[in-house]
């Protein structure tokens, strides 16, 4: 086999998936995180239907996902005044499995440290693709080649930025921002709207979380304090209990704030460099993103094996494999759904709500592009030091 010395850029969801299977599959892989070791916090995320559960199936690791899972509680919708006007079912934000994001890196992150090297609080500053290999400088570590690249960085992927250009071409703002804080305030599930704004309680992304319409900022992407502000000159003069939340905003143990984009790539490869996860086909809270990860992650790895590293191969093979199914990623705006921009448009949003916790099996027709792919079973590959076949 050839090419088989990978770096993988992001140690959050599809960077360890994938490094578990390339290891599967013979591959040396390292990961570089920028963080400076894997990150516990972040919103709740989820998985549904038979490809998605099949995966961590196959992985090992359905048992522990299932037990990390939180409830997926019917949220309440509530007025100025704090009255019940709707509910939201709780099956549409949480999936089949609704798993604290933090959980499932360490997750990942477990089932793969001492087969993998793992290089936290550093990232790539250059790449440099010779033919035979790619030159990679980083911003502490000394510089090394590797057969292959992995962008597996999220949406705002500098591998992405360094292998194919500025994020600006690939990355498209749609219009709203939203931010996840824990905040030292009490309240059941309850999810609050004005035109352009949603502010909800005790649901499973945080203790506080919140949607606002707002154009593209250099605010959006700052230190924390300058991104609180940010959040709170968006949503000062918000009825309901928006001022208390303001209010303790400062003193948030955690806090994260980002746009809601999607990304569009018209390739997943170039030369030796390649993307997977939010970086190829990600779309902030469209509800598809971890799965497409996980999912993603499986096919790279698998065609790779499949063309016993020949990357010119396999590349195309992803590709043309998964593009379809990742094309979910580009149909959804879920700013807009989250936090309309004008009255009626909220009436009508919670009204759809209502027929989805009436009708349940609508809630499949939600789910169904989950659920649009034939999985292939790769040819097994001898993992190193065993005498076991991948699965």
């Amino acid at each position: 086999m050839t090419n088989t010395r990978v770096l993988i850029s992001g140690a959050s969801i599809a960077g360890p998936a994938l490094a578990y299977w390339l290891h599967r599959y013979g591959f040396d892989v390292t990961v570089v995180e920028k963080a400076p070791q894997v990150r516990a916090c972040g919103q709740a995320v989820d998985f549904k239907g038979p490809i998605h559960l099949g995966i961590l199936r196959k992985m090992g690791i359905l048992d522990a996902v299932r037990r990390a899972a939180v409830p997926s509680e019917d949220g309440i919708l509530v007025n100025a005044r704090g009255r019940k006007v709707g509910s939201v079912p709780g099956a549409f934000a949480g999936g089949e499995i609704n798993v604290p994001r933090g959980d499932l890196a360490n997750i990942l992150y477990g089932l793969t440290a001492e087969t993998c090297e793992y290089v936290f609080g550093d990232s790539v500053t250059a790449l440099a693709d010779t033919g035979d290999g790619v030159d990679v400088s980083f911003a502490h570590g000394a510089p090394r080649t590797f057969d292959l690249v992995v962008g597996a960085d999220g949406i705002h992927s500098n591998v992405r930025a360094l292998a194919f250009g500025p994020e600006s071409d690939y990355v498209r703002h749609l219009g709203y921002y939203y931010a996840l804080a824990d905040l030292d305030v009490d309240g059941n599930e309850v999810m609050y709207n004005e035109p352009g704004i949603m502010a909800a309680l005790g649901g499973p992304k945080a203790s506080a979380f919140f949607v606002f319409a707002a154009p593209l900022s250099p605010a959006g992407r700052g230190d924390a304090d300058a991104q609180k502000q940010f959040l709170a000159d968006a949503l000062r003069g918000g009825r309901w209990r928006i001022p208390e939340l303001l209010a303790e905003l400062p003193h948030a143990r955690e806090f994260y704030l980002d746009s809601i984009s999607r990304v569009t790539v018209d390739r997943y490869s170039a030369g030796r460099v390649v993307l997977v996860g939010d970086a190829a086909y990600g779309n902030a809270l469209g509800g598809f993103g971890t799965g497409l990860a996980v999912v993603g992650a499986y096919v790279l790895a698998g065609e790779l094996a499949r063309a016993g590293g020949d990357h010119v191969a396999a590349f195309a093979r992803y590709e043309s494999t998964y593009r379809d199914y990742a094309s979910v990623s580009q149909k959804i705006n879920a700013g807009r759904l989250l936090a309309p921009g004008t009255k009626p448009g909220i009436v009508a949003r919670n009204l759809g709500f209502s027929a989805l916790s009436l009708f349940g099996p609508l809630m499949k027709i939600v789910d169904r592009p989950a659920t649009n792919l034939t999985l292939e079973d790769y040819p097994a590959q001898h993992a190193p030091g065993t005498s076991e076949p991948a699965p």
